[in-house]
């Protein structure tokens, strides 16, 4: 055996921490698994890979919010909205872009992130700004 091999065999032999087990895991599912990014640590060991079925509402959201934070590089505050369609999931997430005193006159945005069957973000777009303490009329 090669030199690596016989590290890789003691690190999974060794009694170890989860911290080591997790790293293991990921190298094992890797870019096989379809969960998207940032998603595969939170969901149980046990559960199987997704095999195309349509994901619930509630993690439609948490995929919506989650993909956009990670293009945008900001946290959204809230999904607003989100409805199923032929493909996939539809949201609306809001996200606050310009932090400012008083919190009122903070710059806000609302984004229409579309999400395939199994939550991977196919596409978003910023549809509205906002000042965080405007009113709509309607």
């Amino acid at each position: 055996m090669a030199t690596g091999e016989e590290d890789e065999t003691e690190r999974v032999r060794r009694p170890s921490g989860k911290k080591t087990a997790k790293k293991t895991v990921k190298k094992t599912a890797g870019s096989a698994s379809s969960v998207p990014a940032g998603h595969r640590e939170s969901e149980s060991d046990s559960e199987e890979p997704r095999t195309g079925r349509r994901v619930s509402a509630p993690r439609a959201m948490r995929y919506a919010a989650d993909q956009l934070k990670e293009l945008l590089g900001r946290a959204p505050e809230s999904v607003s909205a989100v409805q199923p369609t032929e493909d996939g999931w539809q949201a609306d997430v809001e996200v606050l872009e310009l932090e400012r005193v008083p919190g009122t006159t903070s710059v806000m945005a609302t984004y229409r992130v579309v999400l395939d069957k199994e939550g991977e973000l196919v596409a978003y777009e910023r549809t509205r700004r906002y000042t965080r303490g405007q009113i709509d009329r309607r």
